[in-house]
């Protein structure tokens, strides 16, 4: 028993000992930074406003992530993070520039450190830029050259707590150039100096896929990244933090915390056409905007990275100036920046261009811009002549008159350089047009109005030259005078008025006079005779004095005449001078020829068929060729017999006869008499040649009439009787011309001849 209670004793014993050990006291937080001086890295010498410099870490033990800074240089500010940024643009001259950063722990007392923002030239990896702020506390005044992560410490000695804390993300850029493995953190049990404590990790990168992209040594807690991270493939990573004491004992409950892959500039900027094609007057005033550049870049859109600034690196030719152009850094815009651009001296210039990203101070693409001057409008074309003198025929349309060459100094089939014409003066009732010839740098005067010598002997013209665009300064314009002599030719008579109408009737006698239609020769200044003669006048009715132009009847006129068309006859007159080379004028004597009754109507159709029984009428045509007044309405009157065995009568507009059967007939041939008259008793008999058939109604069918007492047997008979003869008679035509032929021999052999003119009564013919 008293064993038993030993045994108990020594267990509690122990049990205090353990403990005791366990509710000993930490090893005490000392709060301040974790390094009296930091270094931060940048790769240019011009900072500007708002750049990211680097961060500072300071641990003020109350587990608080933010905490309140202060930097004695005001041109730099470090945000509750520790995150050290530029307040003003700044330019480290000397290479470097050192300022303190203080800050208050959780009872209020001030601890302070310094900054060194030191430029370090750029290097160069794989064609990526590196520009990657760094924060290296010298290793003399730190325990770490990487930032630690502490487990919270626990107030329940070894038992698990709920943590509540949140571990600010470890920050690697991506494609870190290593070398790797990399350290970039150390996480630390509070526990450490109590106990040997063991290491490790699990999560993304670890113990998952992608695993082993993150290890950590399980004696020092040191973490390592061990190859270059891509943020396209994945942007964090979510871990968890053990630490277990050598022995076994879980002395810390795990800790979550998370990697984040930063952007990095991967790429630089790349124009997006190479070279760039601008053209630009060589005329234009200086900021005179006329082309754009453009570039892209394939870093994460709306980061530095991609913040494209664009510049100009050099020119070719550097004359007149060395900056001829500017660009504008953020829309790419080049603009003219100085005069004196002269296509004919510089005609092209090539500029060397430049896009920046991080807005000008990160990775650079080039590129060419090729720049055309254009020829402006900066000569007027000048005539070659100033004075030309010309003559011109009277009453020619479209005669050239004049051709005035004119050269000019700008580009040769520009528009600057083709020309154009006007007549700003003595062209006064727009006898004259000017065009520009084909080679564009000729005018050409033409002749748009007939001109009359009688009128107007000469014109004085005064012709400019332009271009076909605006002069791109004032400048004076070249004038050409052309003195225009209009030369006297032979003109042709001219009747007044050229057409001349009258109205006669169609029965005029031949010899009346009907007009005199004479003409008048403009050539005032000569003294010619004019003679008259007929020209086209296709029924020949009409004559022409020589001496007076009285025109009279030649023949009898007919309205009705194929060369009559609606009344009207025409009939050209012409009118010659005596002149050497003579010239003829023509008139045109129109005849409006008044109609008279001259033409009695007739029945159109000549032969009709109807009927013997009960035969339908036939409706017959009236034709009158006198006009309107002369012709219908019309009557008609039957004649002779016809009365007896038919019927006449007008239809209802009285401008056809209809002719019916009066009486049965037998079927033959008939002949129809009926005396048509026209609205003024002017009449004609017409006959009608009727056949009858042997039919009924309207069905008119005519069989041919057998010859009466004969049929077809005694038809034949007679056709044979008839052959026969004929076959007899030509046999006795036969004999005779025999008989005939042997008696003419025998009278050639008895002739005879005498010296006599004549035989009288004693010529025989035996």
């Amino acid at each position: 028993m008293e064993s038993l209670q030993g045994v108990r004793l020594g267990v509690l014993i122990v049990l205090l000992q353990v403990l005791s050990s366990g509710f000993a006291e930490s090893p005490p937080c000392s709060p301040g930074f974790e390094s009296d001086l930091f270094i931060l890295t940048v790769h240019t010498e011009h900072l500007h406003i708002g750049r990211r410099l680097g961060r500072v870490v300071f641990d003020d033990c109350s587990g608080r992530t933010r905490t309140v800074f202060n930097s004695a240089d005001k041109r730099f500010q470090v945000d509750s993070d520790g995150t050290v940024k530029l307040k003003r643009q700044d330019t480290l001259h000397e290479g470097h520039r050192k300022f303190s950063v203080s800050a208050w722990d959780s009872k209020g007392n001030k601890h302070t450190t310094f900054v060194r923002v030191e430029h370090e030239p750029k290097t160069h990896h794989h064609d990526h830029v590196e520009d990657t702020e760094a924060v290296s506390p010298p290793q003399s005044l730190s325990p770490s050259p990487v930032p630690v992560i502490e487990f919270p410490k626990s107030s329940g000695g070894l038992s698990r707590i709920k943590r509540e804390l949140v571990i600010p993300p470890i920050k690697i850029p991506e494609y870190d150039r290593g070398p790797f493995p990399k350290q970039i953190v150390q996480i630390k049990s509070s526990f450490a100096r109590e106990a040997k404590m063991v290491y490790s990790i699990s999560g993304e990168g670890a113990d998952q896929d992608p695993k082993g992209l993150f290890t950590i040594n399980r004696n020092t807690g040191f973490l390592f990244v061990t190859k270059p991270l891509d943020r396209e493939d994945k942007d964090k990573y979510v871990l968890q933090a053990h630490a277990i004491a050598a022995d076994g004992e879980d002395r810390e409950e795990h800790m979550e915390f998370i990697v984040e892959v930063m952007y990095s500039n991967n790429n630089a900027p790349v124009f997006t056409q190479n070279p760039f094609l601008g053209t630009v007057p060589e005329a234009s005033a200086k900021e005179f905007e006329f082309m754009t550049v453009t570039a892209t870049d394939a870093d994460e859109p709306n980061t530095d990275y991609a913040d494209i600034r664009y510049s100009i690196l050099s020119q070719n030719p550097q004359e007149p100036g060395p900056a001829m152009f500017i660009i504008n850094p953020v829309t790419g815009a080049i603009r003219v920046n100085a005069a004196g651009l002269d296509r004919e001296k510089y005609p092209e210039y090539t500029l060397k261009i430049a896009a920046g990203d991080m807005q000008g101070e990160g990775r650079v693409g080039t590129g060419t811009a090729v720049i055309t001057i254009t020829d402006s409008n900066d000569n007027a074309p000048q005539f070659e002549k100033a004075l030309y003198n010309v003559s011109v025929p009277e009453n020619k349309v479209g005669a050239v008159v004049v051709k005035m060459p004119v050269t000019d100094g700008d580009e040769p089939q520009s528009p600057a350089w083709t020309a154009k014409f006007r007549i700003i003066n003595g062209n006064r009732g727009g006898f004259f047009t000017v065009n520009t010839g084909p080679n564009k740098q000729e005018g050409i005067i033409t002749t748009v109005k007939p001109l009359d010598f009688e009128q107007n002997s000469k014109f004085t013209l005064v012709v400019v030259a332009e271009n076909d665009i605006p002069f791109a300064k004032p400048l004076a314009m070249s004038t050409a005078t052309v003195i225009v002599n209009v030369l006297d030719v032979n003109e042709a008579p001219v009747f007044d008025p050229e057409e001349k109408t009258i109205s006669v009737p169609e029965d005029v006698t031949v010899g009346s006079e009907l007009t005199v239609y004479t003409a008048t020769d403009p050539d005032t200044v000569r003294t010619q005779k004019v003679t008259y003669r007929a020209g086209s006048d296709p029924a020949g009715w009409v004559s022409v004095d020589e001496e007076t132009g009285l025109v009279k009847v030649r023949s009898p006129m007919d309205r009705e005449s194929p060369f009559v068309k609606d009344g009207i006859y025409k009939a050209l007159i012409h009118a010659m001078d005596d002149d050497p080379t003579p010239a003829t004028g023509t008139g045109t004597l129109v005849i409006q020829l008044k109609d008279v009754n001259d033409n009695a109507p007739s029945i159109e159709e000549r032969t009709i068929s109807v009927c013997s029984k009960e035969s339908a009428p036939v409706l017959l045509s009236v034709i009158d060729n006198d006009g309107p007044g002369f012709a219908a309405p019309y009557r008609v009157e039957l004649q002779g017999d016809s009365k007896n065995n038919w019927t006449a009568m007008m239809n209802d507009t009285r401008t056809g006869i209809i002719l019916r059967l009066k009486v049965p007939l037998e079927h033959g041939e008939y002949n129809v008499v009926m005396r048509v008259y026209d609205n003024l008793a002017l009449y004609l008999d017409n006959t009608v040649h009727a056949t009858v058939c042997d039919c009924t109604g309207d069905n008119v069918q005519c069989l041919e009439k057998p010859v009466a007492g004969f049929g077809l047997p005694g038809i034949l008979g007679i056709l044979g009787a008839i052959m026969a003869l004929l076959v007899l008679l030509l046999l006795f035509a036969r004999r005779k011309w025999s008989v005939k032929k042997r008696a003419s021999a025998d009278i050639r052999d008895n002739v005879y001849y005498y010296d006599e003119e004549g035989g009288g009564e004693d010529d025989q013919v035996d």
